[in-house]
């Protein structure tokens, strides 16, 4: 199964150009399996995209990005988020103890929005953004290597905030899933590998 983990959507993250219904589309054509909205602070989206997804018999799984005060996380299992900006490892407690999944994003980016060396002192990431879309490529290759030196599960996603940047990368994971409680459960597994996007389809990959 290939999945985009990291989407923008224009209702609730405004520095986005994409609508769902024409997120599916192209997510489709360009052979994912599934996407993932991660919306800004917010899980506004939540059921409808449940009931669309529902509708359509594609999945689309809701968590979110959290601008943690040490930099950005994805969250998936979740029901809500708190309701200020917390630290990192206070925002990773809240996830796991509400049975959730989540990720460093972009950790190396130079946008101040990375949780950078802070990846060795945070505890119960599930793995690490290690293909980014909006990152450069000696960063990817950065958050790799730690992903590796952490023993933590490397996902790809895309970040993408307008269609032509839609599954750039992508995750792949061994089995499909359709709900959001089998996609956090798929991916407690630990089991991924980072993909990259090409004019055959998407090539999986263990390094950069």
């Amino acid at each position: 199964m290939l999945v985009d983990m990291h989407l923008h959507e224009k209702t609730y993250s405004l520095d986005s150009m994409q609508e769902l219904k024409e997120m599916v589309k192209v997510a489709k054509t360009r052979g994912l399996d599934a996407i993932c909205i991660t919306d800004h602070d917010s899980m506004g989206l939540k059921d409808f995209a449940e009931q669309y997804s529902k509708e359509i018999g594609f999945p689309i799984f809701v968590g979110v990005e959290f601008f943690s005060l040490q930099g950005d996380i994805t969250a998936f299992g979740i029901d809500a988020i708190p309701s200020d900006r917390i630290n990192a490892q206070a925002f990773i407690d809240y996830v796991l103890k509400r049975g959730g999944v989540c990720f460093a994003c972009h950790p190396f980016r130079n946008n101040n929005r990375g949780l950078r060396e802070k990846l060795k002192l945070v505890k119960g990431l599930t793995g690490i953004e290690v293909l980014n879309g909006s990152t450069p490529y000696h960063d990817n290759n950065l958050a790799f290597e730690y992903c590796k030196e952490l023993q933590l599960m490397p996902i790809g996603a895309s970040d993408a905030h307008d269609l032509n940047q839609l599954g750039k990368y992508a995750t792949w994971l061994p089995n499909d899933v359709y709900t959001l409680k089998d996609f956090v459960k798929e991916i407690k597994k630990g089991i991924s590998k980072p993909a990259i996007l090409g004019d055959n389809g998407y090539m999986i990959v263990d390094s950069i």
